[in-house]
C-alpha cells in the first residue's frame, strides 16, 4: 500500500485552518488532532441534547403523550433523541396491547351486567348462557357464534334464534330491512368466509344474523 506523505497532499484541497498562515504549508499536527477529536466523538455514540425540553418525541398512536418528568430523568441518564424515542416506542409496544385488553375486559363486564339484568339475575343468566352455547354450537358456524357472544345485542339475537321454531339458517329473516337468509347463505359459501376467515366478511355475516333476529 502506498503511503500518503504530506508532500503528496494537494494544498488546494485542505481547509485553511489546517494550513500555516504564513507559508500556506499543510499542518499535519492540526490534521491529526482534528481526526482524533472526530474519532472520539463518533465512538462516543449519540449525544444528548442541550436540555430535556429539546427532545422531540412522536406519539402518533395517541394512547399517551410525552411526559416532561420522564424526559428529564432520561436526559439525566445522558440519553440522545433517538434513545429516548426508542424508550417511548417500547413503552407503546408493550402498553397499548395491555390497555386494549383491559378495555375489552371492562366492556365485557358491562355487557354481562346488562345481560344479567335482562334475564332476571345471575342464576337465570347462567342457565340461559349454557343453553345459548349448546344451541349455537349445534346451529351456527363457530366464528358467527363467537362474534354474537361478544356483545349484548348479539346474545339477544342468539336468544331470539333459540326461541324460534326454525332456528339458525333455516328461518327466513323477519325484519324486512335485514339481509335475507339466501344472501347470508351465499356469503357463507364465499371462500373469503369459510376458507380465508376474512374479518370484514365474517363481521358482515354476523351483522346479518343480528339484524335478522335482533329486530334492528
Amino acid at each position: 500500500m502506498t503511503n500518503l506523505l504530506v508532500e503528496d497532499i494537494d494544498p488546494a484541497l485542505v481547509p485553511e485552518k489546517f494550513k500555516n498562515p504564513e507559508t500556506g504549508a499543510v499542518r499535519m499536527d492540526a490534521l491529526v488532532k482534528s481526526y482524533g477529536e472526530l474519532e472520539k466523538k463518533m465512538s462516543a455514540g449519540p449525544q444528548a441534547p442541550a436540555s430535556a425540553e429539546e427532545y422531540c418525541i412522536e406519539c402518533a398512536h395517541g394512547m399517551f403523550e410525552p411526559d416532561a418528568e420522564v424526559n428529564q430523568r432520561l436526559y439525566e441518564q445522558g440519553m440522545s433523541q433517538e434513545q429516548v424515542q426508542a424508550v417511548y416506542d417500547l413503552a407503546a409496544e408493550k402498553m397499548i396491547p395491555m390497555l386494549k385488553e383491559l378495555s375489552n375486559d371492562m366492556n365485557a363486564d358491562r355487557e354481562i351486567e346488562k345481560l344479567i339484568a335482562h334475564f332476571g339475575g345471575a342464576e337465570k343468566w347462567k342457565e340461559v348462557s349454557r343453553q345459548l352455547l349448546a344451541f349455537g354450537q349445534r346451529n351456527l358456524p363457530a366464528d358467527v357464534l363467537e362474534n354474537l357472544s361478544n356483545s349484548y345485542e348479539g346474545v339477544l339475537a342468539l336468544h331470539k334464534m333459540m326461541q324460534s321454531d326454525e332456528p339458525g339458517l333455516k328461518q327466513e329473516a323477519s325484519n324486512p330491512n335485514s339481509m335475507d337468509m339466501a344472501e347470508l347463505k351465499s356469503m357463507m359459501r364465499d371462500p373469503k368466509y369459510w376458507r380465508d376467515k376474512d374479518p370484514a366478511t365474517v363481521a358482515k355475516v354476523t351483522e346479518g344474523f343480528e339484524k335478522a333476529y335482533g329486530g334492528k
